[in-house]
């Protein structure tokens, strides 16, 4: 049996996910649930061979467990521990309780397995490199060390050394994995963690990164999550005693790899670099640079050598970061994670954000403004849902809207209801007088022409908003409020028998009607 602390975590419930799909037999060791079942059955999981024991690796080094639960778990062999509060702006105090003193708990509760095989210790990549780790520091040198790196990463130095003194003290077989900053699935870009590098993103897709921190040859490796938790079940076949970095030595440099997402998403790199140094003497309300996250920017390189004996292949990495950066945006970094997840592809001239089905839908649905992140989302059946171009999530175009909207349903073999809102309802209106064939119907929610008041830009908090959504909005508004444009749209909805509602609530029986 493996016992995985930490389960309902980031790295946890992908590592008990690939456990479990060899076989395993899996103790989930959590404080509650939170919903892993589900999440492990919504991923495909056989949760027959998953068992949930409730412990606290704050309390000490039962751990927290009933009498019968640490009966249960007698047979272990090996112990996953990736178990730790990951958040910046902690207090020294919170984040010991948890990274450091909760991994000496688990050490030492390792210790009385007695068929235990391995203890495999989560780390983290900028820590472990002191060949003779000492542990407990002397008090000045600990507060030293939580002083230069923060409460976060001073907590993971600590742990790092804690667990292997003290493994080694009780003869316990162990092995430590560093991984580096870990980003989404290699091929669905699933992430569900919003924090270190994502922040990065979210500043770049917001327009709030207009220079960026470090050098030329900063070095902020990744590794995709569905690869580390494969690595981390290989561990399985292994031996212990092995200390592992496991990142993609093939990532960009840190300015590359920010063009890179920067292309991809449609928004502006920075054009500027500041040295790290510089950054962190200055006050972090001008900056928008979080301290803690400064020591992450830094040239160094790692030996992977063992990682890579191991045998497992990296996805490519340009790849998975585009696709992580789509689920990130898709999910409002955390704020609306997507029931439709999309991406951006390039569609008339626009970094077009996509969700759906793009061949044989049965609806089609254009955002318009104000933006809603789910809309469409719920239309039931194939959906293919567009937001056009300077809209939403997507960039601007300097053609028509409607020759985007042609080559957007150029690639769809069925004949979709096309379903516009807002001032969506002109490319739709215009693409359904001449192309009338291609559709079987056209609804209009809350049509921006229909009302007497002119319309004014109007948001949603609900995503962080892509830069230059405001002015690229504006531009539509003007559009909109064209007394001889309004009177063109209102003849093309006579014209073309557009059906119109006010809001998507009307839209399941409208759709009903149209079979």
């Amino acid at each position: 049996m493996d016992a995985v602390f930490g389960a309902t975590g980031f790295l946890g419930r992908w590592t008990v996910l690939h456990l479990l799909g060899r076989g395993r037999q899996v103790a989930a060791v959590v404080r509650a649930p939170g919903g892993l079942r589900d999440w492990l059955l919504d991923h495909g999981a056989d949760v027959e061979r998953l068992l949930f024991v409730t412990a606290d690796i704050t309390a000490g080094a039962s751990l927290g467990l009933s009498a019968e639960d640490d009966r249960r778990l007698m047979d272990v062999r090996e112990v996953f521990n990736a178990a730790a509060i990951y958040r910046f702006g902690l207090s020294r105090e919170q984040a010991q309780a948890v990274n450091v003193d909760g991994a000496v708990n688990v050490v030492r509760w390792a210790g009385t397995r007695p068929n235990l095989r391995t203890l495999i210790h989560v780390s983290g990549y900028r820590v472990g490199l002191d060949p003779e780790p000492r542990y407990p520091l002397p008090e000045a040198e600990s507060a030293k060390l939580y002083r230069s790196k923060g409460a976060y990463e001073g907590s993971k130095t600590e742990a790092d050394a804690a667990v292997r003194v003290l493994a080694a003290q009780l003869g316990i077989p162990l092995t430590v994995v560093n991984p580096s900053s870990v980003i989404g699935h290699s091929t669905t870009g699933e992430a569900g963690q919003y924090l270190g590098l994502a922040e990065l993103v979210r500043d770049l897709w917001t327009g709030k990164l207009p220079a960026l921190p470090g050098t030329a040859r900063t070095f902020v490796p990744v590794v995709t999550v569905d690869y580390f938790a494969e690595f981390m079940a290989t561990l399985t076949e292994c031996g212990p005693g092995d200390r592992h970095w496991v990142l993609d030595e093939k990532t960009p440099d840190l300015p590359k790899l920010v063009r890179l997402l920067a292309e991809h998403l449609g928004v502006r790199a920075p054009k500027f670099r500041v040295p790290v140094g510089l950054v962190r003497r200055l006050p972090s309300s001008l900056t928008g640079a979080n301290p803690e996250t400064l020591t992450f920017l830094a040239e160094d390189r790692y030996d992977t050598e063992s990682a890579r004996a191991v045998g497992l292949r990296q996805p490519p990495v340009e790849i998975a970061l585009r696709r992580w950066a789509d689920r990130l945006v898709a999910d409002g970094f955390g704020a609306t994670p997507a029931v439709l997840p999309g991406g951006f592809h390039d569609i008339g001239g626009a970094r077009t954000y996509v969700a759906g089905d793009r061949s044989t839908p049965k609806t089609v649905v254009l955002q318009g403004i104000p933006f809603i992140s789910q809309a469409g989302q719920d239309v039931p059946g194939s959906v293919l849902v567009a937001d056009p171009p300077g809209l939403g999530r997507s960039g601007p175009a300097a053609g028509k809207p409607e020759d985007w909207l042609a080559e957007l349903l150029a690639p769809v073999r069925s004949r979709p209801i096309l379903i516009a809102h807002s001032v969506a309802a002109a490319p739709a209106l215009r693409y359904a007088a001449a192309q009338s064939d291609r559709i079987a119907g056209l609804v209009l929610v809350a049509p921006h022409f229909l009302h007497d008041t002119p319309l004014a830009p109007r948001t949603t908090a609900d995503q962080p908003r892509r830069a230059d959504a405001a002015r690229d909005e504006a531009r539509w508004t003007r559009t909109a409020n064209d007394p001889t444009e309004r009177r063109v749209l209102r003849v093309l909805a006579t014209e073309t028998g557009a059906i119109t509602t006010p809001d998507f609530d009307g839209l399941p029986q409208i759709l009903r009607s149209l079979g």
